[in-house]
């Protein structure tokens, strides 16, 4: 077991900074013996441990990260970090700056750093998978608005917490200036300057009155749009382009996802569909 442990590489690292308002840098990383000392960040700190565990200070407290938890460390409160089983831990971060957080819940989040909530993880993690490769900044965008909803009903008092409601007209609007953008796009937080109401409230707005998230919305008519150029004939990257695709690996990305197969596995097999026969007319 410790000769295993000595060939692992202590640690592995990768940090970017996306194109995602709110947030401040993703940070990835697996450590072994690496422990953190006292420091503070100027950045919340949206924590997922996804192997080992994490112990650690946060303003004279010990705490420690479950795999099933997700920790919110707020910033200027000084916190450090150490792994709490032998084979050390891998971990997933977000940094994110106080769009989505005030600092008036700076206080509920040094008390409730830890939680427990199976949603809330999963949707953190759908935000990190968007965030993976160029192209879907909308996508995390509008993940990250749900994210910052829930954790902030997570850390204010129960008594201020609304029931989300129903705005067909918001989801309308919503969906027109969709379609009007379908191959530049737009930002969540340009659509909801544009709109004149809350990202989170718009998400949750559309998804209520069509069953489908505003970005499964975009990336739908994309691949729609897609798939009536492929069978003219044109080649992929230039069907990429054309409808908004970063490049064209965002575009097999999406179009395998809803299609099924590649998009030159689709225009393959529309080359080799044979004309309707006079036969299939009748002989006429």
């Amino acid at each position: 077991m410790a000769a295993a442990r000595a060939e692992r590489p202590e640690r592995i690292v990768s940090a970017w900074r996306p194109r995602v308002p709110g947030v401040v840098e993703v940070f990835h990383a697996s450590f072994t013996e690496y422990a953190y000392p006292m420091h503070v960040h100027d950045a919340w700190t949206l924590l997922l441990v996804d192997d080992g565990a994490v112990r650690y200070d946060l303003d004279r407290h010990e705490h420690g990260t479950p795999h099933d938890t997700v920790s919110l460390l707020p910033p200027h409160i000084p916190h450090n970090g150490a792994s709490a089983t032998p084979d050390g831990f891998r971990k997933r971060v977000l940094y994110l700056d106080g769009t989505h957080l005030g600092d008036e819940l700076i206080g509920s989040a040094v008390d409730r750093p830890d939680l427990r909530d199976p949603l809330l993880r999963r949707r953190v993690g759908q935000v990190h998978a968007a965030l993976v490769g160029p192209g879907d900044e909308f996508e995390a965008e509008s993940r990250l608005t749900l994210v910052g909803e829930r954790l902030r009903t997570h850390l204010r008092s129960r008594d201020t917490a609304r029931e989300p409601r129903r705005d067909p007209v918001l989801a309308r609007r919503l969906r027109e200036l969709l379609d009007e953008r379908v191959v530049e796009g737009i930002r969540l937080t340009e659509a909801a300057g544009l709109l004149s109401a809350h990202p989170a409230h718009l998400v949750r707005a559309f998804s209520g009155a069509y069953g489908i998230a505003p970005h499964q919305y975009l990336m739908s008519r994309r691949v729609g749009r897609a798939r009536r150029l492929l069978l003219e004939g044109r080649p992929p990257i230039e069907v990429a382009v054309a409808t908004g695709f970063y490049d064209q690996a965002h575009l097999t990305r999406h179009f395998r996802k809803l299609v099924g197969v590649t998009p030159g596995r689709y225009r393959t097999t529309f080359d080799t569909v044979p004309p309707v026969s006079a036969a299939c007319t009748g002989g006429r």
